[in-house]
Order: structure tokens, then sequence, then C-alpha cells
């Protein structure tokens, strides 16, 4: 199986695993009064199912960009020598007064 596939399985399966807790958090927490929806309708079942099935869409989008985005390689040094900056040593010149 390609890297590329098997990291975006991975993934998936790890935002629908986030989305699972989120969910239950989110019925069990009764936010919103969801759980009283949930547990009080015929299509109950149907509800969770779908706060689950949306959110993992979303998580395991997030996760697969971040995975993807931290598989950025190191460019190196670029330019030329990268010296210290020190600034040049000036000399402090009075300006010479014209007598009148």
């Amino acid at each position: 199986m390609p890297k590329l596939i098997r990291l975006y399985i991975i993934s998936v399966l790890i935002g629908f695993g986030i989305a699972a807790l989120f969910a239950a958090l989110l019925i069990g927490l009764d936010v919103g009064g969801l759980r009283h929806l949930v547990t009080g309708s015929s299509s109950g079942y149907l509800a969770a199912f779908l706060l689950w099935f949306f959110n993992g869409i979303v998580f395991a989008g997030v996760q697969f960009a971040i995975a993807i985005m931290q598989m950025k390689e190191d460019p190196g040094p670029r330019g030329g020598l990268r010296l210290p900056l020190t600034p040049a040593p000036q000399r402090a010149v009075q300006p010479v007064r014209q007598k009148r």
C-alpha cells in the first residue's frame, strides 16, 4: 500500500475516533438539550449517527491536513555565508565653526 494512502486511512480513523468522542461528550453533557432531543425521538439513533458522521468528515479532513503539513522538508541553509552583523566603527567628528 502506498505511504500516502496509508497516511490518509490512519488520519481518517483518528478523525472519526475524535468525532466519536466529541459526539459522545455533546450528548453526554447535554449541550443545548441535545441528549433530550436524541433520546426522546424515534429517529434519535439517526441523529446521533449523523452528528458523528459529519463531525467525523470535518475532523478527518483536519487531521489529514495537519499530517500533510507536518511532512515539510527542512530547506536547509539558503544564500551565502551567514555572518553575524557587527556595526562598523565610526569616528565622531565635531564640526568646525567658522568665525565671523
